[in-house]
């Protein structure tokens, strides 16, 4: 008998197999080459999302955020993404946010008025917001003087080509929905917005069934009336860059 084949029936005897001689190299070498293997699909996946435009610093439409958030570069630069916020928001209408709202974005506080609106919990704490009560970082910072008013988070904004209303379909949900008086109705019933008492609280576009009702307009995205971001101005902006 060789040298070699004892030494292979000496370890059968010790209850090693012959592929146990050298394992840890192998094992290594193969999570080293899966890791740079890894790596170099999540860049190569990281710049064909750039290459599509579906991966951008900043979203195409400015975000909506909770109340005290209204400082972007603030929010951006103070969020440590704790999810404090969403989970003290009594009407739950506080989300993280995703990929399409920029990479900067990930994850920071954002308004979702799809079920409901923001009073600045003055039902549930006297108007101080418990979203920027609770951050620890002041990314939401709680207003000096509490109450609904204090400063809008955004402005009501009506498409009246999507509208029902505009449609002469009798809908006037949004002005019945609205708590503040911020909506009006003119000579034939359909609604506007009151832009100097409107704050942005959401009640409009949470009521609006302008995507259940009726015939759908080619091209619809949203409802006929959502709430859109302010800039320094307090001017509407619907969309990155462009003011109305």
């Amino acid at each position: 008998m060789s040298d070699s084949e004892k030494d292979m029936s000496k370890k059968q005897r010790q209850g090693e197999s012959p592929q146990d001689a050298h394992p840890a190299p192998k094992l290594a070498e193969q999570r080293g080459i899966i890791s740079r293997r890894s790596l170099v699909i999540g860049f190569g996946c990281t710049a064909a999302l750039f290459g599509l435009g579906a991966a951008k610093l900043y979203p195409v439409s400015p975000i909506i955020r909770p109340p005290g958030g209204q400082n972007e570069a603030k929010v951006i630069a103070s969020c440590i993404h704790c999810e404090k916020c969403y989970e003290i928001c009594p009407r739950n209408i506080i989300a993280p946010g995703h990929i399409e709202d920029g990479l900067l974005n990930i994850r920071t506080p954002t308004l979702n008025f799809k079920h409901n609106y923001c009073d600045w919990c003055e039902q549930e704490n006297g108007g101080v917001p418990l979203c920027a009560s609770i951050c620890p970082t002041d990314a939401l910072v709680v207003p000096v003087e509490p109450g609904i008013f204090s400063r809008p988070i955004g402005k009501a904004e009506l498409n009246k080509a999507w509208c029902l209303a505009f449609r002469m379909m009798g809908c006037a949900v949004c002005y019945m929905a609205c708590p503040y008086e911020a909506m009006g109705l003119d000579e034939l019933g359909r609604p506007y917005v009151i832009d100097e008492k409107c704050i942005g609280c959401g009640a409009c576009q949470a009521a609006c069934v302008s995507m259940k009702s009726g015939s759908l307009s080619e091209g619809v995205t949203e409802r006929a009336i959502v709430v859109r971001a302010l800039d320094a101005d307090g001017n509407i902006v619907s969309r990155r860059g462009h003011r109305s």
